[in-house]
């Protein structure tokens, strides 16, 4: 029997349709009402200068490449972390990027990921196991050999050096820090290495190098795997009447990493020689850019990038765009073979407008 309806019922039936129609459209599907994408970005931690130019610069790049991002922000917590994913994934998003700080415990949550078939993208991490879609990061292992030649260079191969190790849980920190240690003990055997580990929390460094100036207050050198130590260490300088320029018999010749607008002042300023500028622009971009390509089913090979870096396979299934991370000086010169650039190169990230 063919149902006859009358104005009303046609009204209602029609009304009934387009509320359907506009919540299908809503998310639940991994897109947004007007068709982008949605996906997860999680913000690792939001207590450093350099993470949170990465998050001003993720909103921006997300509108540049018509991308829809959810935000939630883990505070070095990998708990956090995995709870964070959690809620992507009921939000209906079709990629994640993250930054897990703690490379090993992040496995359970990228196996559940996997089997969801929701692509990962990470930055400036990578995690010790797990398949993820690219790793967007800058050699690391590269980081630990520049701060250790300019180092070398500039105590002429003797003297005794802080090394103010980031989190060990990290691969981050393992790296610089394992590069560091080989570079010295190959190339400079004079200089003596006082490893500390901090875990990038900038009181910690800050008591540690305390005890070790207050032990051997002839030390030559600091290396600070990042900035999050910067201000403790100028400020203890400070104190000891060492924050003094470079030419001046009592400087502590002093490397960051990171690239953050107060270390490229800083190097100006004669207060720290070098750091290290990693790319917190290009973190935010290639992430974003790679799970859009993951998205729509691109593959990737090893080889050179369109974006002047190196794609290079790190185990079987992981590959990782390394980016550039040029070291960082006053007057641009080579030290031991490193080259740099100056502070004040208009390229830098960290002399871009706020």
């Amino acid at each position: 029997m063919r149902l006859r309806l009358g104005p009303i019922g046609a009204a209602l039936l029609l009304t009934t349709s387009l509320t359907a129609a506009c919540g299908d459209s809503g998310g639940g599907n991994g897109s947004a009402g007007d068709g982008k994408l949605v996906v997860g970005v999680d913000y690792p931690r939001s207590d450093t200068d350099f993470w949170n130019s990465f998050i001003k610069y993720t909103p921006q790049f997300a509108a540049e490449l018509g991308v829809e991002i959810k935000t939630t922000n883990s505070q070095n917590d990998v708990a956090k972390l995995a709870a964070n994913v959690q809620t992507f994934i009921s939000q209906g998003v079709k990629g994640v990027s993250m930054a897990p700080q703690d490379t090993a415990a992040i496995a359970p949550t990228l196996q559940q990921l996997e089997s969801k078939k929701i692509p990962v993208v990470t930055i400036d991490t990578r995690p010790d196991t797990g398949n993820v879609f690219m790793v967007v990061r800058a050699d690391n292992r590269a980081y630990g050999e520049k701060a250790c030649k300019l180092l070398g260079a500039k105590l002429k191969g003797a003297g005794k050096v802080v090394m103010l190790e980031g989190g060990l849980d990290s691969i981050n920190g393992r790296d610089r820090t394992e590069a560091f240690d080989q570079c010295m003990k190959s190339n400079y055997p004079g200089i003596t290495v006082f490893g500390e580990a901090t875990n990038w929390d900038g009181a910690v460094a800050s008591q540690k190098l305390q005890t070790r100036l207050t032990e051997h207050p002839d030390i030559k050198g600091v290396y600070m795997q990042s900035s999050f130590a910067l201000a403790g260490t100028l400020q203890l300088l400070k104190q000891r009447n060492l924050l003094v320029p470079p030419t001046d018999p009592r400087h502590v010749f002093v490397v960051s990493n990171d690239g953050i607008p107060q270390e490229l002042k800083s190097i100006a300023a004669g207060e720290i020689d070098a750091t290290v500028s990693q790319p917190a622009d290009l973190y935010a971009k290639y992430a974003l850019s790679y799970l859009k390509d993951a998205i729509a089913g691109k593959t990737y090979q090893p080889g050179p990038t369109d974006h002047s870096s190196t794609i290079v396979q790190v185990r079987p299934g992981v590959l990782e765009d390394q980016l550039q991370a040029p070291l960082v000086t006053a007057d641009g010169a080579t030290f031991d073979g490193v080259p740099s650039i100056k502070s004040d190169d208009k390229s830098l990230w960290g002399n871009s407008p706020s």
